[in-house]
């Protein structure tokens, strides 16, 4: 079966039919392989899971290089919600794709998004008809809380890593969404890393491995 988006993967380290699979959505002006690096580190405790790390579909038109998945020329609400209203689909088509031809679960589906990454994985996540297994949002945001009043339908974990130096996205991103996720009956958990910036830190990193590792395990019990 064809996918509707591309990039790199890595296969399980046992050689075997994935169990489970994780998608990598990198963020605004990079590509897949910004974060397809990171599939070793989780390989190591999950060794018959795939690793996916799809190439957004528009060029980014802030830089002359890498990816988006929707434009940030426009930092509005307004702006956010029609680019992620407009991505989404796409984007679940292509989980959905994943899922069908590896015979997989939602249950068995994790996704790690970093910046707009981390925008678009919620965003889906708490969209689709079945919980994921987890979702991991690296120096992020929740966009339109206000609107999973009424179109929330999946209430995946979710984990929150972000550096409290963040130039890129406020920090102050963090809390808002945690608090608005809680009331909505998300599971959620919060990392805040003291001097980081707009990237992942080693102890961010082993949160997440661990995070993902627990909503796997918790989907089989």
């Amino acid at each position: 079966m064809s996918l509707p988006l591309s990039g790199p993967s890595v296969p399980p380290r046992s050689g075997k039919a994935p169990k489970q699979v994780v998608v990598f959505v990198h963020g605004l002006g990079a590509d897949g392989d910004d974060l397809i690096g990171l599939a070793p580190y989780f390989a190591e405790v999950l060794p018959d899971a795939e690793f996916l790390s799809p190439h957004a579909p528009y060029p980014c038109d802030m830089a002359p290089f890498g990816r988006q998945w929707f434009s940030l020329r426009d930092f509005s609400a307004e702006a956010i919600t029609a680019g992620l209203d407009a991505v989404s689909p796409l984007f679940n088509s292509y989980l959905d794709a994943v899922l069908e031809s590896r015979g997989l679960t939602e249950s068995e589906l994790a996704l790690v998004g970093f910046s707009q990454g981390t925008m678009l994985s919620l965003y889906a996540a708490l969209r689709r008809r079945k919980s994921v297994a987890s979702v991991v949002g690296f120096s992020g945001l929740l966009a339109v809380p206000d609107r999973l009043l009424t179109e929330l339908s999946a209430r995946p974990p979710v984990l929150l890593v972000h550096g409290e130096e963040d130039p890129v996205v406020n920090f102050g991103f963090m809390d808002l969404a945690a608090r608005a996720l809680d009331a909505l009956g998300v599971s959620v958990e919060t990392l805040p890393r003291p001097g980081l910036g707009h990237s992942i830190d080693d102890e961010g990193l082993a949160r997440s491995i661990g995070f993902v590792v627990e909503g796997f395990n918790q989907k089989q019990v």
